[in-house]
């Protein structure tokens, strides 16, 4: 082939490719401003806040029940909700990837042969027909946008930007799963917490009802004691019932969103079996740390997003401007396809210029900054959410620690109490009234301090989640 015959069909091409996407017509990106205060809420009942981000603590060093941690471990491997978020990181990256080959030109070769007769009466060659054959090898560029205003990059930076927020929202979804995860394995053991009272005061109710039934038989007790005594005794066996109904439901709960069965071995047996070891979150001096959590980062993205919809909405009103040329060889005979002198080349701009279109191309850019628009307020109002959900997470932080000592100070105060009012019973000192009061104390303060140890636990993952922490 020859060389002088390559250079102008690729030399256009080419320095078309280098000039492609110099001028950009997108709005230059700002960060909107940060809607929420510089720092957290003070004063009752916050506590103060450390300086750290719970960003930097991986979920394997912040749960530190070992159990725990191994049925998390199972829902990021089984729930599909986060395969699909994973799948859809793939679809953004093979959506990126084809828009980004936009950038450049494709290159083909391509073979072709063709054969044709002519018969004796249309040819015009006296006396006889005519064949004809003509083969030829060719390579060449198809209706290469040349791109001057930079449309074609900014619909390149928008796929890329809904890459990136589709990968923070992935994160968010972990995070999510994570801490979904760890509430339902904490609500399962406050609840199995809760059983384990229930029956053990249906013992106790139990053995009351029969001693109450001797002291009856005996002429000591009345039979509004015994009535008493049975009607605590079928309260307790009603609780038992409900909280293991409860406790399968919570079971139930816990094997959906970790998308698999959880074996009885990595099940909790309680609240109080090592799960309140889980450590502080340090909060952070300032709310600025809200900014990294992947759901305001994933608005963020999806804003830059729109706001390269807007470079590729103004291009549209310029001229669009094509390349098209090849460069091969042309033979009527196959044997000199590739011989000296057969080289052939061609080259075909196309421009055009948009003049009428029914005012698409205006309502398009108004639908671009209208989407941009509503992006930034999207943008605003994940920030300003994440820090309610922050500020809520750390006032109840700053009363959950107090409300659990005083509720621990309450149950040993009824305990007491109750062993002192079985022992002034069983004596004949008090009647069985104050028996029964002490002992529906005594189960009420039980009950509650379980439910307070669940919101403090339950507080931290929290906290932990709204900080942006839970994944690594």
């Amino acid at each position: 082939m020859n060389r002088s015959s390559v250079k102008p069909a690729l030399a256009l091409p080419l320095l078309a490719a280098l000039l492609s996407g110099c001028l950009t017509l997108e709005p230059t990106y700002k960060r909107p401003a940060d809607p929420a205060p510089p720092a957290w809420p003070s004063g009752e009942p916050y506590r103060p806040t450390e300086d750290g981000k719970a960003a930097d603590v991986p979920w394997r060093d912040f749960y530190t029940d070992e159990k725990l941690k191994a049925v998390i471990a199972l829902a990021l491997a089984n729930n599909r909700d986060l395969r699909v978020s994973i799948l859809n990181i793939e679809e953004s990256r093979a959506q990126f990837q084809v828009q980004r080959s936009n950038l450049l030109p494709t290159v083909a070769a391509t073979g072709s042969g063709e054969s044709e007769r002519t018969p004796k009466g249309l040819s015009e060659i006296p006396g006889g027909k005519r064949d004809y054959r003509l083969y030829s090898a060719d390579v060449g560029v198809s209706a290469y946008e040349l791109d001057l205003w930079g449309r074609v990059r900014s619909l390149t930076r928008e796929a890329f930007e809904t890459l990136l927020a589709s990968k923070e929202a992935r994160r968010s979804a972990e995070i999510s799963l994570i801490s979904e995860t760890a509430a339902d394995y904490l609500t399962l053991a406050a609840d199995r917490q809760r059983l384990k009272v229930a029956e053990d005061t249906l013992k106790a109710d139990e053995e009351t009802l029969k001693i109450t039934q001797a002291r009856f038989k005996d002429g000591v007790a009345s039979e509004l004691d015994v009535r008493q005594a049975e009607t605590a005794f079928d309260q307790a066996r009603s609780d038992v019932l409900a909280d293991s109904v409860q406790g399968a439901q919570d079971l139930n709960a816990l094997n959906l969103v970790v998308g698999a069965s959880v074996s009885e071995d990595l099940l909790p047996s309680g609240l109080d079996a090592g799960l309140p070891t889980l450590p502080d979150v340090p909060a952070g001096l300032s709310s600025s740390v809200l900014l990294d959590r992947p759901d305001v980062l994933q608005a963020e993205h999806q804003l830059r997003a729109y706001n390269a919809d807007i470079g590729a909405a103004r291009a549209a009103f310029f001229p669009t401007i094509s390349l098209t040329g090849s460069v091969g060889s042309e033979s009527l005979y196959l044997d000199r396809l590739f011989t000296p002198g057969s080289g052939a080349w061609s080259f075909a701009p196309n421009i055009s210029l948009p003049i009428f279109a029914g005012g698409r191309n205006v309502a398009n850019l108004k639908l671009a900054k209208a989407e941009r628009d509503a992006a930034v307020a999207q943008y605003e109002l994940a920030i300003q959410t994440a820090f309610r959900e922050t500020a809520d997470a750390l006032a109840q932080r700053g009363a959950a620690v107090r409300q659990i000592e005083a509720q621990e100070a309450l149950v040993k105060a009824a305990s007491a109490s109750f062993t002192l009012s079985k022992a002034r019973y069983e004596r004949g000192v008090d009647p069985y009234l104050t028996l029964l009061d002490a002992q529906r104390t005594l189960y009420s303060a039980q009950q509650t301090l379980i439910a307070a140890r669940l919101t403090r636990a339950s507080n931290l993952v929290t906290l932990y989640r709204v900080l942006g922490g839970g994944v690594k």
